[in-house]
């Protein structure tokens, strides 16, 4: 029967106004379901468009995903190849050797007396061009052998000695004869030196050279003009081309600048339609392969994207319902929920936008694991390991570039990786640079994680490895300057109590700490005994314990206003209360909860703290002044009543776990303290005596607290007591020894 009151009084309380309504809380849950959908539709449901050909696009069509532009891709192709310039090969025909075939056979003949020097002129007619015309031909049989060469590269070769040649004139052929050995020898010399020399040089045009020989042969040491002028003709018809067009190569080195040339693409969101375009051929094919026409549109992905998004939303959903998180009744926590979700997920789509072809690994710098911190400090550590499942799956949705899959592993295992480092570093967090410490851990692991990766592939880039690895430890940064920044924002907008915040509250040097210890050193030491027991209370069922700890810490500060009348503060003086009308003392005791709460709105301190002040004496009765006013009333002989209304506090009544263990802790503490020599027994007996009473009174209909948890928190505050006050617990053997001289 008391449980069902309980109930019945923390139900009405909660689903009083918007904060607690069902209808909105299911609301909330189909928003988070839109946002899903509204998230990952660009990425899995393809935009489509109702084009003709021909026709006059009435919007700019963006590339919904990297595509090849194979026109563009093919122009760039004929544009290198068309600046790769003619490839020549310099081919050695060894024309020195022609040069002394040549003169042995002049030697051979001339020095025969028998031939006629009309016959001898008809050989030299026939002979010499027949000679160099036959050594050539073996040269370049040699060099066909040799296959350095290609046949059309041969074809030139020949086509350009034969279109060069150099035709002897005529009166060389009747001067021939009439030289002597001794003229011939000089002018083998000289003739194959010019030869040799000439060659060296890249010749394309053998006139141009030939031009030069006359120079030279003068500058020699030949005496006779007729030698001077044999060896400048024999010479001439000696010097050849030896620099060709090679076609094979040049084709080579043209097909090799267009497979070098790095392919074009279209990026993601670039403009592939601009309105007013006309819709050619060659668009309508490239969005047909885009499949962006929407008479060949498949509706199917909308409906799985649909069930995907529900099932996601479904987890969350199933998740709250099965805890005990405050966010199961609490819209306004849903709402921070969802906002969280919002953010994250902004996050990772703004850094998307960033991703293209240069940068496809860019993903690792969205700060991911955000979400996950921020739920793990503002709400619940396991509500942040499943949210981080959820964010990890988006993640590999919307960092996909291959567009053969739908999810991206490599982006939803380090999203993965990093959620949970983070929410296992900072969900014990005491103090706002542990923030830091989850940034350093999210940047190593997620470092650690690429780099397992990059070794069980079978090639890696250098440069791919490095700029994974330098974006996933600026995601690390990153997402620790979100979470700093977005940290305060969500406390003062949801009134949310962190860890962090209550670490900096409990700071000796707060202004109403300090307050309270030089004014009421008495009530300051109440308050931090009463914060140990009723942490340690908090602890042993599950609640809040820094919560309970921090309240109790600020639950009297509006003693602060009459130090004097407290009798933890009446040291060494008077107990003005001996002097004054219970009423008047009534109305001071019961002010100091409101005098608090007033206090610590102007210090702007946080709700959850001013709850525990207002309520952690509830609705309770001052028994002393009560008795007091009715036996003064009985003495005097008053007519007027007193009401035991009128000496309770004025409440609420306890409306947390929390606020009903520091007031059961208060009184406690305070019962333990007005005994000398406290046993065992008294003590237990005073503690299950108060949390009876107050059981009895109903102070815990409005909260959480059961029969069993009472249990347990009698138990801690029995076994914390005993380590507060052991030098002063008697215990039963002493007893019994101090009976007998009693």
């Amino acid at each position: 029967m008391k449980n069902e009151v309980q109930m019945k009084g923390k139900f009405h309380y909660r689903l009083s106004g918007w904060k607690y309504n069902t209808g909105l809380r299911v609301i909330l849950f189909l928003i988070l379901g839109l946002i899903f959908y509204a998230t990952l539709y660009a990425k899995l449901v393809p935009q489509v468009f109702d084009i003709t050909l021909g026709m006059k696009s009435e919007k700019t069509i963006y590339a919904p995903e990297q595509i090849e532009n194979a026109v563009a891709t093919e122009q760039a192709k004929e544009d290198a190849a068309k600046r790769v310039q003619p490839v020549y090969r310099i081919v050695n025909l060894k024309n020195e050797v022609i040069s002394d075939a040549i003169f042995d056979k002049l030697s051979q003949i001339n020095a025969d007396e028998e031939v006629k020097f009309d016959d001898k002129v008809s050989i030299y007619r026939r002979v010499i061009p027949q000679l160099i015309s036959d050594l050539t031909n073996d040269a370049i049989k040699t060099l066909r052998n040799s296959g350095q060469y290609n046949d059309l590269l041969l074809e030139q070769i020949q086509l350009g000695l034969s279109d060069q040649k150099y035709p002897l004139p005529e009166e060389v052929y009747f001067k021939l004869p009439r030289l002597t050995k001794e003229e011939l020898a000089d002018m083998r010399i000289v003739t194959k030196d010019i030869v040799t020399k000439l060659m060296i040089d890249e010749i394309l045009d053998a006139q141009t050279a030939r031009a030069k020989v006359a120079e030279v042969v003068n500058t020699s040491n030949l005496a006779k003009n007729t030698s001077r002028e044999m060896v400048t003709e024999i010479a001439r018809a000696l010097i050849t081309p030896n620099k060709f067009f090679d076609q094979k190569g040049t084709d080579d080195a043209k097909g090799q600048a267009r497979g070098n040339m790095k392919t074009v693409y279209i990026n993601k969101n670039d403009v592939l339609v601009k309105a007013g375009d006309v819709i050619t051929e060659e668009i309508y094919t490239r969005l047909e392969k885009l499949k962006l026409l929407k008479d060949k549109a498949n509706h199917l992905p909308q409906f799985g994207l649909g069930i995907l998004c529900a099932l996601l939303s479904f987890v969350i959903f199933i998740f709250v319902r099965q805890s005990t998180l405050q966010v199961k009744y609490n819209n306004s926590q849903l709402v921070m929920l969802v906002l969280i979700f919002v953010l994250n997920i902004a996050g990772m789509k703004i850094i998307s936008l960033l991703q293209n072809f240069d940068y496809p690994f860019i993903g690792y710098l969205a700060p991911t694991a955000l979400g996950s911190i921020l739920i793990a400090i503002l709400l619940d550590a396991p509500l942040a390991f499943i949210s981080s499942v959820l964010f990890s799956i988006i993640a590999s949705i919307i960092f996909n570039t291959e567009h053969d899959a739908l999810f991206d592993f490599r982006f939803g295992l380090v999203s993965l990786v990093v959620c949970l480092s983070g929410v296992f570093t900072i969900q014990r967090a005491s103090q706002r640079a542990t923030i830091l410490k989850a940034g350093l851990m999210i940047a190593f692991f997620s470092m650690l994680t690429i780099t397992s990766m990059l070794l069980m592939e079978d090639h890696f880039q250098q440069r791919e490895a490095l700029m994974s690895l330098s974006f996933a430890t600026a995601g690390g940064l990153v997402t620790v300057v979100f979470v700093i920044g977005l940290l305060p924002f969500f406390e003062a907008s949801f009134g949310i109590l962190s860890p962090l915040k209550l670490v900096e509250l409990s700071n000796p040097n707060h202004p109403l700490l300090r307050k309270l210890l030089t004014e009421t050193p008495g009530t300051y030491h109440h308050s931090v005994m009463v914060g140990n027991l009723s942490e340690a209370a908090a602890e042993s069922i599950g609640a809040d314990g820094l919560l309970c700890r921090v309240g109790s810490y600020y639950h009297d500060i509006g003693k602060t206003k009459r130090p004097s009348y407290f009798i933890e503060n009446q040291t060494n003086i008077e107990n003005p209360h001996d002097r004054i009308d219970p009423n008047l003392s009534k109305s001071i005791i019961i002010a100091h909860p409101r005098d608090g709460v007033d206090m610590l709105k102007d210090y702007k301190m946080p709700k959850p703290i001013r709850d525990i002040a207002e309520q952690h004496h509830g609705t309770t009765l001052l028994h002393f002044f009560y008795h007091k006013a009715k036996k003064q009333a009985e003495e005097e002989n008053s007519e007027k009543g007193i009401r035991e209304e009128d000496f309770r506090y004025p409440g609420p009544k306890a409306q947390s776990k929390e606020a009903a263990i520091v007031g059961i802790a208060d009184s406690v503490e305070a019962a333990v303290r007005s005994l000398r020599n406290p046993t065992l027994e008294q003590i237990d007996s005073m503690v299950t005596k108060i949390i009876k009473s107050r059981l009895d009174d109903g102070q815990f209909n409005e909260c959480d607290l059961t029969l069993k948890e009472l249990d347990k928190i009698a138990k801690t505050l029995n076994e914390t007591l005993l380590g507060i006050f052991h030098s002063r617990i008697e215990y039963p053997s002493e007893l019994t020894a101090k009976k007998p001289g009693a």
